[in-house]
């Protein structure tokens, strides 16, 4: 037996909620369907400490503020409960427990199969679940050699099993420097970049940095990017690093057994690498469809597929500019979406 909808939305993080808001406020049939047991995507996941680079007033989705102080900077577990209030303040129709074991694409419909569920025939699909959950970890040399740990960001969580370890954190964003920062309290860390890490202050004569992209406009630009964007450091960070309490090296080139060998040739004992490296885009069920090129890289413009009618995307990184991928980006780019879903559903009727 299938289920029959105008929409199916995959993910119920953050993108998957955006879209839904305005599926719903249009009167458009729709389900979104999460693997997980809650809402809040890969939120949860993250690292304990984590918290946002942007304060509150920047990290809303459409229709309901961020609580708590539009300046504070909220952490990870504030942004889980914010996505699940968000998905029981709007009543929004998700189906929990619901992984997509793939997609079968028609001319008219599509159906989207589920792992442990009937299937579900949509006229439209967004596929707003891949852009963080395939961590990415640079190919070194020597790594099948390394007796040690290698983990990915997406896998660490606090200091304690760090202890009094020789840590190497391998990235040069946000997310890289505050896990190294947090390290150093408790172990032997050293932060590998291969460029110099470009910081800026998080406030500028009294605005925060993300208030300045607001106001310039910059934030629905393309000029930025993950990779472009500077570090946002209250002092602390440029601190540690200037007294040595932080110490920053040149990307490593090789792994061995035990240890890491720098550019100059010095070889460093290690017990543990961090890589916090990014992510690609990840949506297995997908895969050997046209929705796919032969290198398994999506065609999209402004979350429009270009290879398959009535597939979308939403919460890629520079889906449309820098924003696309932030609490505060998805809503406008599902707003912009939606009037492109619309006609589709309408042309199909």
């Amino acid at each position: 037996m299938q289920i029959q909808t105008d929409v199916v939305v995959v993910g119920a993080g953050q993108a998957g909620l955006a879209m839904s808001y305005h599926l719903k406020g249009s009167g458009i049939p729709h389900i979104v369907v999460e693997k997980q047991e809650a809402p809040g995507g890969s939120w949860p996941s993250y690292y304990d400490s984590l918290t946002l680079f942007s304060p509150a007033r920047h990290s809303s989705l459409p229709g309901y503020p961020f609580p708590g102080g539009g300046k504070r900077y909220p952490r990870r577990d504030d942004v889980v409960q914010y996505l699940r209030d968000y998905a029981r303040k709007f009543g929004l129709p998700i189906q929990v427990r619901s992984e997509v074991e793939r997609i079968e694409f028609g001319t008219d419909r599509h159906l989207v199969c589920l792992r442990n569920g009937p299937p579900i025939s949509a006229g439209a699909i967004v596929v707003a679940s891949g852009g963080f959950n395939a961590p990415y970890v640079p190919d070194v040399a020597g790594t099948a050699k390394f007796c040690g740990e290698i983990l990915h960001s997406a896998s660490y969580r606090n200091t304690e099993p760090f202890h009094g370890k020789r840590v190497v954190v391998v990235g040069a964003a946000n997310s890289a420097v505050q896990i190294a920062y947090e390290l150093s309290a408790v172990a032997d860390v050293t932060l590998a970049t291969r460029e110099r890490i470009r910081f800026a202050p998080q406030r500028i004569l009294g605005l925060d940095f993300h208030d300045w992209l607001k106001w310039s406009r910059l934030e629905r630009s393309s000029w930025l990017s993950d990779q472009s964007t500077p570090v946002l450091d209250d002092g602390r960070y440029r601190a540690a690093i200037r007294t040595g309490a932080l110490r920053r090296r040149q990307m490593f080139k090789e792994i061995s057994k035990d240890s890491v060998i720098w550019p100059d040739g010095e070889c460093q004992r290690v017990d543990s690498i961090i890589y916090a490296t990014g992510y690609r885009f990840n949506a297995p069920f997908l895969e050997g469809t046209p929705a796919l090129d032969d290198n398994g890289h999506i065609h999209q413009h402004h979350g429009a597929s270009s290879s398959v009618a009535g597939l979308f995307y939403l919460g890629i990184p520079l889906q449309r500019n820098f924003a696309s991928a932030t609490l505060r980006g998805v809503g406008n780019d599902a707003s912009a979406i939606l009037p492109v879903i619309q006609q589709h559903i309408q042309q199909m009727a």
